[in-house]
């Protein structure tokens, strides 16, 4: 375990394997834990700062590039290109900006608060979670390559409960607290969302509905 406070330049975490965990009480800058190996970065605000976390960017641009395994928490939103080509890891984050989870092939990210454009572009893999208070997420989605719906099933219920659950106890997320002290209203809110190609690949399906097939 390694604590830092105040401002970690670019490329925090990149490529860090199995067995380490950064803690940063601060910010960062780009390429968050770009190649991540199965190390896990956790970073939140001072709780001297005044600043409303799901309200100000705490990670920069391309975050998790090329990640292939461990997770990221951040209690703040990240730049740009979030989770481009990610590959396994696991993350959670209280907003992004434009283009994120681009060209993701597996994973999972859980967004807790707005997308910026051209969300999803070229996913064929993974899973992401999207908190839509406001019900906007449409207009930022790339509907080429994926599909959305609010969260059906028990299983991916349990999951995103259990997952908001430990992001509240290593980052004190407000947000996530609100969420989850309210969860069977506030999860009305979410948007899950799939590949399109892998809808009929999941172990675990998003859809109570049996899966029709076109007659040829």
């Amino acid at each position: 375990n390694i604590k830092l406070e105040g401002s970690a330049g670019q490329s925090l975490g990149a490529f860090l394997t199995k067995g380490i965990k950064l803690i940063v009480e601060g910010d960062c800058n780009d390429y968050v834990g770009k190649g991540l190996s199965g190390g896990t970065i956790v970073v939140y605000p001072s709780p001297k700062s005044s600043l409303i976390s799901n309200e100000n960017t705490i990670i920069g641009n391309t975050v998790l590039y090329g990640a292939t395994s461990g997770k990221l928490l951040a209690s703040g939103q990240a730049g740009e290109r979030f989770a481009v080509r990610n590959s396994g890891s696991f993350s959670i984050v209280e907003g992004c900006g434009a283009h994120g989870c681009e060209y993701m092939t597996g994973g999972t990210a859980i967004i807790l608060g707005e997308v910026g454009d051209n969300f999803g572009a070229g996913m064929t893999g993974g899973m992401a979670f999207v908190y839509d208070e406001k019900n906007t997420f449409e207009n930022f989605a790339n509907p080429t390559s994926i599909v959305w719906q609010e969260i059906e099933t028990d299983h991916w219920k349990n999951f995103l409960k259990n997952s908001l659950n430990t992001f509240v106890k290593e980052t004190n997320s407000k947000i996530a607290k609100k969420i989850s002290n309210n969860f069977d209203n506030e999860l009305k809110k979410f948007k899950q969302v799939c590949p399109i190609e892998m809808l009929d690949k999941l172990e675990n399906p998003i859809s109570l509905k049996p899966s029709v097939k076109k007659a040829s």
